[in-house]
Order: C-alpha cells, then structure tokens, then sequence
C-alpha cells in the first residue's frame, strides 16, 4: 500500500471518530454547551485539558525549536509545564467554585463591573484569535503535505471537521473528542521517538535514551551531538548561550501565560466538583509530561539525524550530493518548507552556521559560500519519521497526531471565543432576557462565524503571523492572570483598579510587542517597517508579558487604594470563594 493511501486511511479513520463522537455528545442544553453540563470525570477532564493545550505548537513546533537552538529553548518546557502548576495551586479550585461559566464572566462579577468584563472579552477574543491563527495555519501544512492537496483546500477541510464537533457538541462534544485526539496524538509522538531511541541508542524509552550511549559512536548521545554542532560552527547544544534575565523572564511570561490562557481556565468548569478542579489540573500535568519529557529526546535525535544525513561519512568529510538526496527532503521541498540553495556551485549540500566568526576560516578552506540548507523548524516532527526511515504507517499516525493537535486546540479556541461573544457579550451585555434556547442558538452562530474568522485568517495570516504565539500568551499574562489572581486573594482591589489594571498591562504589551517586532503599520505605504533593535533592559518581546503582568499588579493596586473599598458584599464573595469552605462541592450558594 502507498503512502498516500496509508495517510488518507489513518486521517480520514481519526476524522470520522471525532464527528462520530461529537454526534454522540450533542450539546443540548447551554450549560452543555459551555461547561459539559459539568459532569465530566477528573482524568477525562485532565486528559481533554492536556489534548486542549498541546497544540500544533507543543506537537509539531516545540522539539523544532529545541532541536535548532538546544538548552536555551527548554524555557518551553519550564514555562509551559510550570503554567499548570499556578493553575492547580492558585486557580482552578477556586475559579470552579465560584461557579460560572466563563472568564469573563467571573472577572465582571467579581469586579462589579460591565467595563471590566467587556475588558475581558475583549483580551480573551484577541489572545484566542492570535493563538488560532497558527492552529490553523498548521493544519494547512500537514494537509497540504500528507494529502497532497493545496494549503487552501487542507484549511478548508479542518475548518469543515472542527465546524462539526464544535458547534454541535459544545464543551461537551469537544471534551470527548478531545479524549480521543490525545490518545492519536500522544501515539503518534511517540512511537516515533522510540524506533528512533532504539535505532541510535539502544534504548526504548526516549527520555532515557537522551542521556545514554550514541551506539555508533559509543560516546554518550549529547556529548557526541554537541561535538557534531561544534564542528559545523554552532553553539554547543548542552551549553547556555543566552540573556539569563530574559530566559528567566520568558519562562515566567509562559507560566503566568499558560494559567491565563482563557481556553485552558473553562475547562476546569466542566467538573462536578472544586476539589476535582485541583485533581484535574494534575492529571492534565502527567498527560502533558508524557509528551513533554519525549520532546527534548525528539530534538536531539532529529539534529543529530539530519546532521548526519548530511555528512554520511561524518561532519570532516565529504557532504552529501544534492542528486542523491533522500526522499524525505525531496517531498518536503515540495511544500517549500525545506529549501537548498547551491551557493558554492559544488553540487553538495553545505550546512554549518555562516554567521560564526570562528568558522570563517575552515569555510573558506574548504570552499563554502554560505549555508546552503534552510528547514523550517515546523517540520521537524513531521518528518521525523521519515528521516530516520520508519516504516509508512508511522509516518501516516503522525500525519493523524499533528493534525489532532492542530485541531484539538483550535475547538478550545473557538469554544472560548464562542462564550465570550454569546454570554458574556450577548447575554451580559447586548441581551439580558435572551432565552437559554436563543442563547444556545447565538454560541452556534458565534462559534461558526469564530471557525470563518480563523479560516479566513489562516489562509490570509497577517505579516507577524509566525510570531502570534508570543502575542498571546503576552497578552493573557499582562491582562487576564492579575485580574483573576487579584479578583481570588485580595478583598481590597475593587472594579476601578482591576479595569486600569488589565488596560495598562494590555496596552504596554502590545505596545512593546508591536515596536520591538516592527508590526507598526506605516499609513499609505501598506507596509510594515522592519523591526526595531532596541529593547528595554535586553528583553524580548516573546518576554515581555512578566512585565506587563508586574504593571497590572501594580496599577490596579494603586488605583484600588486611591479609591473607594469594594462593596461589603463582593468582599464576602472573596472570602467564600477562597476559603475552602465546603470544598467537596460545588459551592451551590453561589
């Protein structure tokens, strides 16, 4: 059987189960709708949350930047994962207890304020919509890939699959599916990770194998992979090279960014009881750890893999003919996310790091003009199986994982986006009396229209579209984690000072973001300028969002002191809902 074929059987078999499912579980009711009629079991709803957060960014991007840059980028992993341990602690019993459906919806309560919660919807719309731009861009490039079809129709189709799960099964239709979406995706990851582990290795467990023998070489894994890189002018992969102060402040912007993600905080709505919320943050933690602790071995693996690929008979040597290629490179130069350029004329494929002053020297001795082989960080996993020559129903399971990622994340996404615009614009704001069947009509609508937007927006990204992740995990960190922190543990911050909180850490982040990326719009040129050099203090804007939150903290703080005390009412709220008072259930009084 071709691969094709196998591709087309293994995507097509996981599509028809998550239609199949959200057929199953159609939402009918709003509380199914929004929060799975909050009847959804501990490890289920760990399980769903898990498959909600690893999305094409932690399935297909997260070893591609680990495998290019090495130690520097476990930030990834320290934030993402730390995210979850803020959210177990500090939030998700307490925001479940309260009672509600949605983020928004607890912050304009809690802050007894419409301003406040319009505020909120609208930094829940923006980081939902940024984050979704990329989910569904991906999916485009794994259809167009693996189905052979155009990025246009592979978008298409995705959109068409989450339309169905989504808008008919809700939060309820969705956390089945995504049940269904971990299992094919965490799969997927990492039965290639261990034929690839025992190939090199020995050694079945991934994680283990990172730090074991190379059996080639008989040198342990890392230190032959930093020997490799070394020798082609890069930094060494076990070595840290970059801004401590920035690294450290981009691993807190991904924590706080992670526990302020809206699509992440509604699913601990959908338990039956607060102590389950906790429960189900853990949970989430050892599902995402199984993939988690797999991807830094993925990185490894695959760069020491390419490398080799490259310079068969080793980085002294000779490097390989364009015209004796692999397959794999031929198929990805198709999409053209791998590129060759023959800058030499030598008819062999040069990779070593140009920009390294050291090198200079052996390039020059040996001929070279300049690297030679671009690979997009994004395909790393994809092809992973295929570099290290696996058999094609492992390269078709992951085709299915990606696409599972992509997608899971993305019905999160829209779900957020879809409550925000229905209950808490609609319902909150524009129609009080609306009924819950209406209701339950206009979260369809908004979600379907939310699918369009994102479609509409993956086919036509923005100029800054690679770089939306860091956009929104800004914005959630510098806007909606203060507000919630603050609206949980302090009695004294009142509506005034939580709307100029969010405003003021909103604003610098997009601001800094926007300046330091360059993304200014220049009127009458329809362009954008290139980015700027300068940053404050050295700090990334992928960084910046820790100092956005710092800036909310401190002026809702400021602003709540110069002003009035919140009601005495709201202050006993704050108290009923941080005390675990009758934490067993859901705290019905409210």
């Amino acid at each position: 059987m071709d691969q094709y074929t196998l591709n087309l059987i293994f995507v097509g078999a996981t599509f028809a189960l998550y239609i199949g499912i959200a057929i199953w579980a159609m939402a009918g009711s709003t509380s199914e709708f929004y929060a799975a009629g909050r009847g959804v079991h501990p490890i289920t709803n760990g399980m769903a949350t898990a498959a909600d957060w690893m999305s094409a960014a932690s399935f297909i991007s997260m070893a591609g930047l680990i495998a290019f840059t090495g130690y520097d980028n476990s930030s990834f992993l320290m934030g993402w994962t730390g995210g979850y341990v803020l959210l177990a602690l500090l939030l998700a019993p307490y925001l479940r207890k309260f009672g509600k459906f949605t983020v928004p919806e607890f912050i304009g309560d809690r802050f007894y304020s419409q301003t406040a919660r319009l505020v909120a919807v609208v930094c829940l719309i923006v980081a939902s919509v940024t984050y979704v731009i990329g989910q569904m861009t991906g999916v485009g490039v794994a259809f167009s890939r693996f189905l052979e079809v155009s990025n246009t129709t592979g978008l298409l189709i995705g959109a068409a699959v989450v339309f169905a799960y989504a808008v008919l099964g809700g939060m309820k239709g969705v956390t089945y599916t995504q049940v269904a979406q971990y299992v094919v995706l965490i799969i997927a990851y990492t039965i290639p990770a261990i034929f690839i582990s025992l190939q090199l290795t020995g050694n079945p467990i991934p994680a283990l194998g990172l730090f074991g023998e190379h059996s080639a070489s008989g040198q342990p894994l890392l230190q032959k992979l930093d020997q490799v890189v070394q020798e082609l002018g890069f930094n060494s992969y076990t070595g840290h090279h970059t801004n401590t102060f920035n690294m450290v402040l981009f691993t807190l912007s991904l924590m706080i960014g992670t526990a302020g993600l809206p699509h992440v905080i509604i699913r601990f709505f959908t338990v039956p009881k607060v102590a389950d919320a906790r429960w189900s943050a853990g949970w989430a933690l050892v599902f995402i750890a199984l993939l988690y602790l797999t991807a830094p071995a993925v990185g490894a693996m695959a760069r020491l893999n390419i490398i080799d690929t490259v310079y068969p008979n080793g980085t002294q040597g000779e490097a390989l003919a364009y015209d004796e290629r692999p397959d794999w490179m031929k198929n990805w130069e198709v999409t053209g996310l791998l590129k060759f350029e023959d800058k030499n004329g030598d008819g062999r494929i040069q990779i070593y790091n140009d920009k390294s002053a050291a090198f200079e020297a052996k390039a020059a001795a040996n001929g070279w003009n300049g690297n030679e082989l671009s690979i997009n960080r994004d395909i790393l996993v994809l092809a992973n199986p295929e570099i290290a020559k696996l058999p094609g129903w492992v390269i078709a399971l992951v085709a299915a994982g990606g696409l599972a990622a992509a997608l899971s994340t993305a019905a999160g996404l829209l779900l957020a986006i879809s409550g925000a615009v229905s209950h808490d614009l609609i319902k909150g704001s524009l129609m009080p009396d609306i009924s819950e069947k209406g209701e339950l009509m206009s979260a369809r609508i908004a979600m379907a229209v939310a699918i369009g937007v994102a479609t509409y927006l993956g086919l036509n990204p923005p100029g800054f579209a690679a770089q939306t992740v860091a956009l929104a995990f800004g914005l959630a960190a510098a806007s909606i984690f203060p507000a919630l922190m603050m609206g949980i543990f302090s009695k004294r911050v009142n509506n005034v000072g939580a709307v100029a909180g969010m405003l003021a850490g909103l604003i610098f982040t997009l601001v800094y973001i926007f300046l330091h990326k360059g993304w200014l719009f220049i009127p009458g040129t329809n362009s954008f300028p290139d980015t700027i050099d300068g940053s404050l203090l050295g700090i990334s804007s992928t960084a910046i969002g820790a100092v956005g939150a710092v800036i909310n903290f401190a002026v809702a703080f400021i602003v709540s002191n110069a002003t009035e005390q919140p009601p005495r009412e709201i202050q006993e709220l704050v108290e009923s809902v941080r005390i675990p008072r009758g934490a067993g259930s859901a705290a019905a009084d409210h």
